[in-house]
């Protein structure tokens, strides 16, 4: 099948799956920062973090959200060394960050045992003005990849910079939401046919994007509300691309 989506504890499900399976790592784990102080930012939900007080959605939290940056950083380690684990060699990890969590973020891809490769810039064109400040409209995607890449092999020519602002309305269903137009783009660095990691599956739009450019899709979500989400996207992208001719549907 084009993807498997598994609910659960994601370093527990990574130490099941066998070396070598994956071609890339797109994730967005959660980024454990906002707040001015170390207690604001252990003490507080998601939704206090990440929910402005006007917003007209009433998404779920999520789990994972309250490490302090040491045990952040630790923790990474030890899911990018297993991602290390089932990643082929030369594929790519992608990570999502912001500004705050951006040094811990390098220093544990490089821990991990990756190669790190630069820092990609996601612009969000909707951000908020803030007076007297410059406009935080802009978050970060630390690429690496498990030792030299074979650019013969994936021969693709991918920009550094993207723009998206986050789904609203009706397509919005995750807190933390990336736009699928941008994930499609990041999937690339996946071979065709290969098969994207995301074990920090949210609600599912890396599998989305990875499944509408021609990619296997692993995902691991540990909150049930947004794995079941994930999943009814995920079928409803399977079934569209297998009308189109995209995919042909097996048992």
């Amino acid at each position: 099948m084009p993807f498997s989506l598994h609910h659960g504890d994601a370093l527990s499900v990574l130490a099941g799956l066998p070396d070598d399976c994956v071609d890339s790592v797109i994730t967005d784990p959660p980024y454990n920062s906002g707040g001015r102080t170390a207690k604001e930012r252990t003490s507080r939900t998601a939704r206090q973090k990440y929910t402005s007080a006007d917003a007209e959605h009433q998404l779920p939290d999520f789990t994972g959200e309250n490490m302090d940056q040491r045990s952040y950083g630790f923790w990474l380690t030890q899911i990018m060394t297993e991602a290390h684990r089932l990643a082929k060699t030369g594929g790519a990890a992608l990570l999502f960050t912001d500004w705050r969590q951006l040094p811990v973020t390098t220093d544990a891809i490089q821990a991990a045992g990756w190669l790190w490769r630069g820092v990609l810039a996601w612009h969000k064109p909707q951000a908020r003005p803030q007076k007297g400040r410059f406009t935080q409209n802009c978050e970060f995607i630390v690429w690496a990849s498990k030792g030299p890449i074979d650019g013969s092999r994936n021969p693709v020519y991918l920009p550094g910079l993207y723009s998206a602002s986050q789904p609203s309305g009706a397509a919005r269903k995750h807190l933390t939401q990336k736009p699928v137009s941008v994930m499609r783009e990041l999937v690339k660095i996946c071979p065709e046919r290969g098969t994207v990691l995301d074990f920090c599956a949210g609600s599912g739009s890396t599998g989305v994007a990875a499944l509408l450019e021609g990619r296997d899709f692993i995902g691991i979500e540990k909150t049930a509300h947004y794995a079941a989400v994930a999943q009814g996207r995920l079928d409803e992208t399977l079934h569209e691309t297998a009308i189109r001719g995209d995919f042909t549907l097996t048992a």
